[in-house]
Formats: structure tokens, C-alpha cells, sequence
């Protein structure tokens, strides 16, 4: 299933694409990895999509990457007498923690954490914004605000605080059952919410013990304050515009969203740009012309991967939603000024015996235009070394472990293939060379190079740099 883009496109499965012919559909459209919201999602479900998505990795025969969103902390205000009232501009309005239902003066706030962490002047966003309270008074039990905007309150609305970090961590108790059932199943990633900052990391890392790849949701003003230190913890970042929009200038969202793809990409993280990127396909079968531009950015911008939410989990169009998506990151990496604006983006190799590797195997492959990258990985550090180098040239990367092959599946550039393990040079050049063959990456006589380790086997030591023909017969290297 070789792909013609480098751009990867992660769909969230929900009631319109749940079934399993519906998911080899969305595959063969161009998803690479599948997202199973566990904020809608139970633990029964989430185990029935896992296995779908499993007999269909089985009869493509090619690996493919699973995402478990988890919900992170949900703050609401309570209920009211009349389901909704109407507030005015300018007058007084409470939340406090008496638990009877609310009026149009005040409603109850079932967050003592919230009441500590806010402060005079900071704001208290409604209903995804649609109303501004800014806080007057605080006494650790109740909240004083102004109605800054906004003219209606209703029951179990959600409320943002994009001025104050709270005491409480990523995880709440649904979280960590969600988490722990989640680790049983063959999943590659989970994503974390509601992160503040590095410690909120550290829990879940403790826990997944390595087993899965984790993924923070930078959708907070307080996260971008600790924007590298979240990077440095972290195995991927999400850029969620959609509550990012929310509790910041939406003017400044495409400002970060650039900051933290290229800073994403300096650090080799995976980097997933996310939300309501063709929201119009929910219920129309083709797309804005905003759309397409927004998602041709992330494109441009070098994102390892863009992100279909609603669109593909609960629209009327979800095969045709990953299909438009996928020619648009096509058209996008053809377009003649594609391989300036990426290279323009590179940052400077660390240095690592990998990374020198890695930057030699993109010069060479570009210089002599090989046919393909070939790079043997066991953890997956050298195929996002790899990828991190934005070559032009097709990367394969080899991996003998399915986890990692999965894993890598979100990265840029990538096409996995799970192999056996070689463990002489010969053997390796002969892998690489029937596989660049069969994987439709090279004919007879073309080269292509392969990055390794010596000695074999042996996980974070690439040392080693081979150049090699593809045979006439397609099965070995010369």
C-alpha cells in the first residue's frame, strides 16, 4: 500500500465509520492511522474497533496505527431552574459551590480546584467562549465575576480558564480506567488532554511503562508557556486548534500552530495538526476553499500528520472526507515550491552518531536520486531520525517488531514494513532490495541506501552507511 504523499492522515472512527468494511475503506482512501475517542467511546467498543482495525491491517497486510484519545478533565457548571437564562453585559453573575440549582444570578461550579486557582481579573470562558466572565472576587468557595459578553447560560455548560492553571493533573479517575484498559489492547499511541504543563506527563509515562507512544494535546494557554519542556517529554504533539481557539485569540492560533510544528520538527517529534480541518464535509461532500488551503498549510508547513475529527466519526462523506484530504496533501507535495519551503524548515543536525547518518543518507539519496532511504529499526529512533530530515527521497523503514512498524506508521515520511531481523551486511542489502522491489519503491538496476547498525541487533547503534543496486532479478542487492 504504497502511499504517493509523505503527509500522514489520522481518522477518528465514531457511528458512521464503526464497521469493519467501512475501516478498509478509509485505509485504502489514505488513512494511516485510526483514532478511537475514548470521550464517546466505552471500553467494549474501543476493544471491537481495536480488533476491526487489526483484520484489516491482517488483510492489507500492512501496519497500521491506533490513537486513544483520552477525555482528560471535563469542567461544567451545574444545572438551572429554567434549563437557560438570560444575563446582560455589564451585571453581576456567581459561581459558587451550593449545589441547588442556578438562577440568573448565580450557578453552582462542582470545582473546588477552580475556585482556588481563580483569581481577580482572570477570565472564565463559557460555552466554548460564547460567554466571558472576567472574576472579581474570590474566597476559595464562590467566584464573583462581570458578564463581560455573551447574553445566555444553560445547564452543564463547559467552562475554559485560560488565565489560571489548576491543581488537578491531566488524569481523572475515568481516565486512568480508560488508560488501563486501553494498555491491554494492541494500541499504539494515547493522547493526552487538558495538559498544563511537563509534570502532567510524567503520571501517564510511569504507568504506560513504554508500551504505547505518548502524544500531548497542546490546547491550553499554559502549555505553550512550557512549550519544550512538554516537547522534551513527550513522544508526539497534537496541535488542538479547536480548544486552543477557545481560550486564546483565534488570530493567533495559526501563528502557533506554525511555532509548534517547526519546533516539533526540530526536537524530531511527530507533530499532528488537528481540528475542524474539512468541518464542511460533516455534511457536504466536498469541502470549502479555506479548507483545502487550511489543510494544504499543515502540509506545507511540514506536519507528519493532519487529522480528520467529525468529519470521518460521524459525517455523511467519511471515505469521501480521507479521500479529498489525501489528494490535497498529493497536489500539495508535487507543487514545485513544496521542496524549498521544506527545505527552508530543516533545522541543523544534533550531534549524534544518528542524526550525522541520517543527513548523510538524505544528501546522497538526492545527490545520486536514489530510488529510496532504507533504514533498519528496532525502537524506531532511527526512522524518526530519518524522518526528521525531510528527505525527498521515499523512506523505508524495516523494523522486526509490529509495535514499532505501527508506531512509526504517524511519521512523516515513513512507509513500515515489519521484517525479520538480519544479522549480516549481505543479508541486509538483500532485504533492503527485494523489499524497495516488492514495495513498488525501486525497478532493477536502481540504488538505493541503507542505514544500519553494527553490530546487528543491536537497538540505537546506526553506524553504518551501504549503497546498493537493486539485482535484475528484484530478490537481491549488488
Amino acid at each position: 500500500m504504497k502511499r504517493n504523499r509523505k503527509v500522514k492522515i489520522l481518522a477518528t472512527l465514531g457511528p458512521a465509520s464503526s464497521e469493519e468494511a467501512t475501516i478498509e475503506q478509509l485505509f485504502k482512501a489514505g488513512a494511516d492511522v485510526f483514532r478511537i475517542n475514548m470521550s464517546h467511546a466505552s471500553h467494549d467498543l474501543m476493544r471491537v474497533l481495536v480488533k476491526r482495525i487489526r483484520n484489516v491491517e491482517k488483510k492489507i497486510g500492512h501496519p497500521i496505527a491506533i490513537l486513544a484519545d483520552l477525555q482528560g478533565p471535563k469542567l461544567r457548571v451545574g444545572n438551572f431552574d429554567e434549563t437557560k437564562v438570560e444575563l446582560s453585559p455589564g451585571q453581576e453573575f456567581t459561581l459558587d459551590s451550593d449545589n441547588k440549582p442556578g438562577d440568573t444570578t448565580r450557578v453552582y461550579l462542582p470545582h473546588p480546584e477552580i475556585m482556588q486557582a481563580v483569581k481577580p481579573g482572570h477570565r472564565l470562558l463559557v460555552d466554548d467562549g460564547r460567554l466571558t466572565l472576567i472574576a472579581e472576587e474570590t474566597d476559595g468557595k464562590s467566584i464573583k465575576c462581570k458578564v463581560v459578553s455573551g447574553t445566555h447560560i444553560s445547564d452543564r455548560k463547559g467552562v475554559s480558564l485560560p488565565d489560571s492553571t489548576l491543581g488537578v493533573g491531566a488524569l481523572t479517575d475515568k481516565d486512568r480506567k480508560d488508560l488501563d484498559a486501553v494498555l491491554q489492547e494492541e494500541i499504539d499511541w494515547i493522547a493526552l488532554s487538558f495538559i498544563q504543563r511537563p509534570e502532567d506527563i510524567a503520571e501517564v509515562r510511569k504507568i504506560a511503562g513504554g508500551r504505547v507512544g505518548i502524544m500531548s494535546k497542546i490546547e491550553k494557554p499554559q502549555a505553550i508557556t512550557r512549550l519544550e519542556e512538554i516537547i522534551e517529554l513527550s513522544d508526539a504533539l497534537m496541535v488542538a486548534r479547536g480548544d486552543l481557539g477557545v481560550e486564546m485569540p483565534l488570530e493567533s492560533v495559526p501563528g502557533l500552530q506554525k511555532q509548534m510544528t517547526r519546533k516539533a520538527r526540530r526536537a524530531g517529534k511527530p507533530v499532528v495538526v488537528a481540528t475542524q480541518m474539512l468541518e464542511s464535509m460533516i455534511s457536504a461532500p466536498v469541502p470549502t476553499r479555506a479548507e483545502v488551503s487550511d489543510v494544504a498549510t499543515a502540509v506545507f508547513e511540514g506536519a507528519d500528520a493532519v487529522m480528520l475529527s467529525a468529519e470521518s466519526a460521524s459525517g455523511n462523506y467519511p471515505v469521501e472526507a480521507v479521500a479529498t484530504m489525501n489528494r490535497i496533501a498529493e497536489q500539495v507535495e508535487q507543487d514545485p515550491t513544496y521542496p524549498s519551503i521544506i527545505n527552508a524548515q530543516r533545522s541543523e543536525p544534533e550531534p549524534t552518531g544518528a542524526d550525522a547518518i541520517s543527513l548523510a543518507a538524505r544528501q546522497i539519496a538526492e545527490t545520486l536520486r536514489l530510488s529510496a532511504i532504507v533504514t533498519y529499526t528496532a525502537s524506531g529512533t532511527t526512522g524518526l531520525r530519518a524522518a526528521r530530515e525531510r528527505p525527498q527521497t521515499p523512506i523505508i523503514a524495516l523494523s522486526p517488531i509490529p509495535q514499532t512498524a505501527r508506531r512509526l506508521s504517524l511519521v512523516w515520511g515513513l512507509h513500515c514494513v515489519v521484517t525479520e531481523d538480519v544479522y549480516s551486511e549481505q543479508e541486509m542489502v538483500d532485504r533492503a532490495c527485494q523489499i524497495a522491489f516488492k514495495e513498488d519503491f525501486g525497478q532493477a538496476g536502481d540504488r538505493i541506501i541503507m542505514t544500519a547498525g553494527i553490530p546487528f541487533g543491536t537497538p540505537g547503534a546506526t553506524n553504518m552507511l551501504r549503497l546498493a543496486y537493486i539485482a535484475p532479478d528484484g530478490k537481491s542487492g549488488i
